[in-house]
């Protein structure tokens, strides 16, 4: 027991021991380094996808709001994400064996967004610090959330990278550095190029100020990219009532067979 658990004082208790004791003041602490925080907006919050869509450009402007004068040391930098809802995929390797090209080893990638853009005012390794790379999961190569099951190869690093050639040749995945404006360490502008082969949801995009390599701040904002009209009625057909959609397009592809048949039967008569 420690000592003094359980001892009962043998002195009699008076009125004055019931009183509070009064609480001796405390320290004034320190007033807090006013620091930097963004203000930011977009020149739209929403995308439509229609059926002539062939893509879209969005302005990401805003400034930077201090309570203090500019400090001294390296400039301000500015890294603006933009980044797609994220879902499961497998990656595979081909082997070539007996002369033909097979699926081999696989990894499954538990989240991967659909679609993911970085535009910086500086080049990325130049002005973010791995660390804080790591906690922000701001790179193409931290975008990958997890990997799911079981891993059976000794690296999982040639199949991200592949992931990541792929989708950037698809326009998905893109890196643009020196793409940001900064004016004066106060203001700034990115503009963000989506592509049209967008997936449906809503995106989030981010906004980091940056002075050594570490992140002073963070902006989010949400955008939603959505169907409309035609692709939008279509869309919801397919998962809502697959068997009507199903038959739908059977019967567009028979009528479309029939019609090119029908023209060149035409075109063969003398």
């Amino acid at each position: 027991m420690p000592a003094g658990a359980g001892a009962q004082s043998t002195m009699p208790r008076t009125d004055a021991d019931a009183l509070p004791v009064p609480a001796e003041p405390r320290p004034e602490a320190p007033a807090p380094v006013p620091g930097e925080t963004v203000v930011a907006g977009l020149s739209s919050d929403s995308v439509s996808i229609t059926a002539d869509f062939d893509g879209s450009d969005i302005l990401i402007y805003g400034a930077i709001r201090r309570e203090s004068p500019i400090p001294d040391g390296p400039p301000l930098q500015v890294i603006v994400t933009v980044e797609a809802p994220s879902a499961g995929l497998t990656v595979w390797r081909k082997e070539r064996r007996a002369g033909i090209w097979v699926n081999a080893d696989a990894v499954r990638i538990g989240a991967a967004p659909g679609f993911y853009a970085v535009a910086t005012s500086a080049p990325l390794d130049d002005i973010l610090l791995p660390e804080w790379d790591s906690r922000y999961r701001i790179s193409l190569s931290t975008a990958m959330r997890a990997f799911a099951g079981e891993i059976a190869v000794e690296s999982t690093v040639p199949y991200t990278e592949a992931l990541i050639r792929i989708r950037r040749n698809e326009g998905l995945y893109r890196l643009d550095e020196g793409s940001v404006s900064v004016i004066d360490q106060t203001l700034f502008r990115a503009d963000i190029s989506l592509p049209a082969n967008l997936v449906e949801g809503t995106y989030k995009t981010r906004i980091f100020l940056l002075r050594d390599g570490q992140v002073v701040d963070v902006f989010l904002a949400p955008l939603n990219v959505r169907k409309v009209g035609v692709e939008r009625w279509l869309y919801r057909l397919a998962f809502d009532q697959p068997l009507l959609y199903g038959i739908m397009s059977l019967a567009v592809a028979v009528l479309a067979g029939w019609g090119a048949s029908a023209a060149f039967r035409k075109l063969r008569r003398p």
